[in-house]
């Protein structure tokens, strides 16, 4: 189509960023309040924008976290101008910058076949739930506020979580407003932290990382006691049978559910660990 080719893909700029986050809200995948400049301080080379005679129609997110591993997400194209290859032209720039990474996304269940022609191959389902925050509290004395444990130590225990280092990310992810970031601290030693963040529709919870099913259970009632009464959301890896327990113990309700895909050699990861995502467009 000659349309097609006076499209220009680059690099996004901060505000454009936020475009990306409406249009995510718009497509009903609730982002967070103050996604964007969490999302932005990962990579800021890794959001990619589509624009056909000078006006915004689509967008992909590509951040790589290290040599070795990105993610990707935001795959977005404007209603109405689907099925015309601009999805394809994101795609080809964003798989450009990432090189030889390993490549992880959580593709929406429409998406995967997609997906699955540019490499990446199904690993294992990511499942949203939903709740009411109930009244329940824990009496855990473990459990404190994250920003009071030495920064280094939640770097060293967050990389057993996820492929790579990212501590530019925590830094801003940990003390966004509207949100509460809590660690199980036993014996000097950090086994355990939640994140919980206002959203365009309730709260999430993400990441939700604990050695075992007790101390992920007491960051849980900790973090939800924050929004006591609100709705709020929880993605959890459908391998972790702790945390398909912990759905079912607080009665909530499945609503959405992704594919987690890598392209390269899937990361190990301790999934009987990982109690809930971070996020489905960052990892």
């Amino acid at each position: 189509m000659d349309e097609i080719k006076s499209l220009i893909v680059r690099h996004m700029t901060r505000e454009e960023c936020s475009l990306a986050i409406e249009w995510a809200a718009q497509e009903g995948w609730n982002p967070g309040i103050h996604d964007a400049e969490c999302f932005y301080a990962a990579d800021p080379n890794g959001f990619f924008i589509a624009e056909l005679n000078g006006k915004p129609v689509g967008c992909l997110s590509a951040v790589a976290y290290d040599e070795h591993f990105g993610f990707a997400g935001f795959y977005i194209v404007k209603p109405g101008l689907r099925s015309q290859g601009i999805g394809h032209h994101l795609i080809q720039k964003a798989t450009a910058y990432m090189g030889n990474r390993t490549v992880g996304n959580d593709a929406v269940i429409a998406q995967q076949e997609t997906y699955e022609k540019y490499g990446f191959r199904l690993n294992y389902r990511n499942v949203r739930y939903r709740g009411i925050a109930s009244s329940l509290v824990t009496n855990s004395p473990e459990i404190i506020d994250l920003r009071k444990i030495p920064f280094d130590q939640l770097i060293v225990y967050d990389r057993g979580m996820f492929p790579s280092e990212r501590s530019t990310f925590l830094n801003y992810w940990i003390k966004q407003p509207e949100g509460a970031a809590l660690g199980n601290v036993k014996n000097g030693q950090l086994s355990g932290y939640g994140v919980i963040r206002k959203c365009r529709q309730g709260f999430k919870i993400g990441p939700l990382f604990a050695d075992n099913e007790e101390i992920a259970d007491n960051l849980f009632l900790a973090l939800t006691a924050k929004v006591h009464g609100e709705e709020y959301f929880l993605d959890i890896p459908e391998p972790n049978p702790g945390a398909r327990a912990l759905v079912i113990r607080y009665d909530m309700q499945m609503v959405f559910e992704t594919a987690r895909m890598y392209s390269g050699i899937p990361p190990s990861l301790p999934l009987e660990k990982i109690f809930g995502v971070t996020s489905f467009e960052l990892g």
